[in-house]
């Protein structure tokens, strides 16, 4: 039986820097039948950064992504936390601003576009745990290879859980989606103190030391708790917490806070999905990743 379909935002990000990731979610988007209508037209959604130049400009580009979703009558759905959490910001504003959908409506109408404010916005681990989107119900009868054995620590980030009162899907001091998924995987996820808090991505360029510090200290963290690998559903977060590990790890080798290597894998959430689907890691582009995910296919393998 066909399943949903989306409006796909994937992010800029997935199109530079972490293009294993689109290529990750699109595998297993065709494999659980969920199509994805991708938005190509859509702008960058500003990361919450581009606010601090031109807030309007910001919020118009916003719009007429929304609106495009809404020309297509589907729920939009992105692969990163902070597309969601700007694209979420920004919709609550217009549905419960009359003035403001108005206003951003004189600007993207120049374009040929109008948001009426009807689009949801979802990320793709809330589709892939809410039973009403796809569920981890049917997710279970898809694991081919379950993540026997592995140990996974969950890094919900900032944007996916907060602000609740506007998202309204899972608890923001102690969230479980990531978790849940990772049982219905096979896998065993690993609790410990940093999963909820910033991973250091938004004040790299002003205070890259104590940005690489947040960052080392969750991966430590999690390693001593016994994880084999980290999983985000945050391009920028894992910027931060693989991409920019050598320099974390550097950092509290520094400060005498870590005596030996990190070396933790950090995986995108599509990539652990894919795996226990029965897809290699080199479909899913793991071999790109800075920490390498040798220790993954080891522990997969039964090594």
């Amino acid at each position: 039986m066909p399943g949903k379909r989306y409006a796909f935002f994937p992010g800029c990000v997935s199109k530079g820097a972490c293009k294993e990731l689109k290529t990750s979610t699109e595998i297993v988007a065709k494999h659980l039948g969920i199509e994805l209508d991708e938005l190509k037209a859509a702008a960058c959604c500003g990361a919450g950064i581009t606010d601090d130049v031109n807030k309007e400009m910001t919020d118009a580009l916003n719009a007429r992504t929304l609106a495009m979703a809404e020309q297509k009558s589907l729920t939009l759905l992105t692969q990163c936390s902070t597309c969601q959490g700007v694209l979420n910001k920004l919709n609550h504003q217009v549905q419960t601003n009359p003035a403001k959908r108005e206003r951003l409506n004189a600007i993207i109408g120049e374009s040929g576009y109008q948001y009426d404010g009807t689009v949801e916005v979802k990320h793709l681990l809330w589709v892939l745990v809410d039973e009403q989107e796809y569920g981890l119900s049917k997710l279970r009868e898809h694991v081919r290879k379950p993540l026997n054995g592995m140990k996974v620590a969950p890094f919900y980030g900032c944007y996916l859980l907060r602000p609740s009162d506007i998202l309204g899907f899972d608890d923001p001091h102690r969230p479980t989606s990531l978790d849940e998924l990772t049982r219905a995987l096979g896998g065993e996820p690993v609790h410990y103190g940093g999963k909820t808090k910033c991973c250091g991505f938004p004040i790299q360029m002003m205070n890259p030391r104590n940005s690489f510090r947040m960052a080392g200290n969750h991966l430590s963290e999690a390693k001593s708790e016994g994880a084999d690998a980290m999983v985000t559903p945050c391009p920028l977060c894992h910027l931060n917490l693989d991409a920019r590990q050598p320099d974390a790890q550097d950092v509290l080798q520094s400060e005498g806070s870590l005596t030996g290597d990190i070396d933790l894998p950090v995986l995108h959430v599509p990539q652990l999905v894919a795996l226990a689907l029965g897809y290699s890691p080199k479909q899913l582009g793991m071999q790109t990743h800075i920490a390498s995910t040798k220790p993954v296919e080891q522990k997969l393998a039964g090594g």
